[in-house]
């Protein structure tokens, strides 16, 4: 008896929609992700292995620390340039809305998991690595502060808006030349408001009242990262680009740009 394998539906069997899916997915797993793990901290100099760099800005000093979710951040940056570039404002706005969606219902479920029982003997579990209640140190870690979420989610949802505005702008302005200049302008922008504006909602107006030169200082530490990262990130944009294009057939990617800069 021969069994027929079930045929692939129409939608899906055009390339455009796979590969709408396919950066979807990779859009919204590092945004849910660089949410999760932005709660670490980590020193750059250390990590590189060099003498520590005491920045001044405002009064203040330090070395350069920042969150974890910097490391995912720049693909997110990457994403969404890609989507706009070929599916336009629509598709940026889809997928921003799910991301949104999945970073809520991803902390209903981790808050949920915390307040879970914890069994006596999963408690100190983890004794032998150095951590004496598994119960604390996993509330601690999944457990972010209210303030840090909502503002991460403001921050993320206006800069979304500002970078598909300018990336907008500058590609009517430019056509399909500079592919660089409205993926770095866009991110310039959008990262100035989102950078300020999650450490002055988290930070500022929630329970640490950072004083002013803090809040300042390090955001403007943070956002220096992101430029020099979004700049490193420009000869990924014209290979990701290029194997888009490839995979969709030039016809077909010229199509999708020009609808999306309609």
């Amino acid at each position: 008896m021969n069994v027929m394998a079930p045929e692939t539906p129409p939608v899906l069997q055009d390339r455009a929609v796979r590969l709408f899916i396919g950066l979807a997915a990779l859009f919204c797993v590092n945004t849910v992700l660089a949410e999760f793990i932005g709660v670490k901290i980590f020193a750059l100099e250390g990590t590189l292995g060099i003498e520590p760099f005491e920045w001044r800005l405002f009064g203040q000093a330090g070395s350069l620390s920042f969150t974890a979710g910097t490391l995912l951040w720049p693909v997110v940056f990457l994403m969404t340039d890609l989507i706009n570039e070929f599916y336009g404002r629509p598709g940026v706005r889809m997928v921003s809305m799910l991301a949104s969606g999945l970073i809520v219902y991803g902390f209903v479920f981790a808050f949920a998991a915390i307040s879970l029982a914890p069994a006596d003997w999963w408690r100190g579990a983890a004794t032998a690595q150095g951590v004496a209640d598994y119960q604390a140190a996993f509330a601690a870690v999944f457990g972010q502060g209210l303030w840090t979420i909502g503002g991460s989610l403001v921050a993320f949802g206006l800069g979304q808006l500002i970078d598909v505005a300018v990336f907008r702008r500058i590609r009517r302005a430019t056509g399909e030349r500079a592919i660089w200049l409205r993926s770095t302008g866009s991110t310039a922008v959008s990262q100035l408001v989102d950078s300020f504006v999650v450490l002055y909602i988290a930070f500022v107006l929630g329970p640490q009242h950072w004083p002013t030169s803090l809040f300042l200082a390090v955001s403007t530490v943070n956002y220096a990262y992101k430029m020099l990262a979004a700049v490193a990130m420009i000869p990924l944009i014209y290979l990701v680009r290029a194997c888009m294009t490839r995979y969709l057939g030039a016809a077909r990617a010229q199509s999708l740009r020009e609808l999306a800069a309609a």
